[in-house]
């Protein structure tokens, strides 16, 4: 994936993310812009949507880090 896709997709999860939205609506929101992304790629958005956006949006940090672990744990079992 390419830096440029990566931080497009990093601003749709950050977009899509809000307090009341889990793991499963977040990566179905996320399909929906780019249906082109698999999971894989959109928790690797979040973590860059965490890293890049975490002092501008506190209030998101902190959901897409759950969202962001807990999905790549996921993936590793």
């Amino acid at each position: 994936m390419k830096e440029q896709d990566l931080k497009e997709l990093g601003e749709a999860v950050l977009k899509e993310t809000r307090t009341d939205i889990t793991p499963k609506q977040l990566i179905k929101a996320v399909m929906k812009s780019h249906p082109q992304a698999s999971k894989k790629e959109i928790v690797r958005a979040a973590f860059y949507a965490l890293i890049a956006h975490a002092g501008n949006e506190p209030e998101k940090a902190g959901i897409l880090q759950d969202f962001a672990i807990t999905e790549r744990t996921k993936d590793d079992e």
